[in-house]
């Protein structure tokens, strides 16, 4: 099996991309992001021609997530238990059952400033995923996988000096996330194309891609029973090239065969 995760900025906008990179790439799997459609605005019929059922989330302009399979799609979720909101709760987590794994596809929230209320509600919500995710966990093969908008170490960024004081780097994000990976997943860390960092996101502020000053903020975790199955992980950094991509490269990631 093969899956990958993506934040496209804007399903819409991306679509030839998409479908181009969904036909080249061929994924089982992929988890959107950001699509900032409604989930009936989703392009389900131009990615249906490439063999994906799609399961979307949306809310208009802002946020959305979606699952692309051709592995199956089943129990779709919206959302998870105990999920706060801003005030309501918002379009960033779907999750459904695709050839044998439930794969989550999430957005965190941004956090904005350290004392800005987005950041409690990042923090909270953080909580929040982490309590529904541990029987979960427990229960059988899981991904998470998505745009975290958190850097877990300070290797995850281009220089930890620019970004002191911001959000994405402070400890009590950082200590979300360990959380997160302590029900039992794994961090999949994903081999960079270039350089010696696996980022998947650069500003689009001129020259930040080709200097590669980026971060790792999208991740992919994991239960021990499907990383222990990865065969090859690697950042398409490719899909941040060329005429209008999004400022986000997406994972893709291999997996052997179940044993018989």
């Amino acid at each position: 099996m093969r899956f990958a995760t993506w934040n496209v900025n804007s399903v819409k906008a991306r679509l030839p991309r998409l479908l181009e990179w969904l036909d080249t790439t061929k994924p089982d799997v992929l988890c959107v992001q950001e699509t900032k459609v409604a989930a009936d605005g989703f392009p389900a019929a131009e990615v249906r021609d490439l063999g994906y059922d799609t399961a979307a989330y949306g809310q208009g302009r802002w946020n959305g997530v979606a699952l692309l399979s051709r592995a199956g799609l089943e129990d779709v979720r919206h959302g998870f238990d105990g999920e706060p909101g801003f005030p309501d709760p918002e379009a960033r987590a779907i999750s459904a059952v695709c050839g044998g794994i439930r794969f989550y596809s999430i957005y965190v929230p941004n956090g904005r400033t350290p004392d800005d209320p987005h950041y409690t509600y990042k923090l909270s919500w953080l909580a929040a995923l982490r309590t529904a995710l541990a029987p979960q966990a427990a229960a059988g093969p899981l991904v998470v996988a998505g745009d975290f908008n958190v850097a877990p170490t300070d290797d995850d960024v281009w220089d930890p000096r620019v970004f002191a004081g911001s959000t994405h780097v402070t400890p009590p994000e950082r200590e979300a996330l360990a959380a997160i990976r302590a029900v039992g997943l794994r961090d999949i860390v994903a081999r960079p194309m270039k350089g010696d960092h696996p980022f998947t996101y650069w500003d689009y502020r001129a020259g930040m891609f080709h200097q590669n000053k980026g971060m790792r903020i999208d991740l992919v975790y994991a239960t021990d029973s499907v990383a222990g199955r990865v065969t090859d992980a690697v950042v398409d950094r490719e899909a941040r090239k060329g005429k209008g991509p999004s400022d986000h490269a997406p994972i893709v990631v291999d997996l052997a065969d179940e044993a018989a």
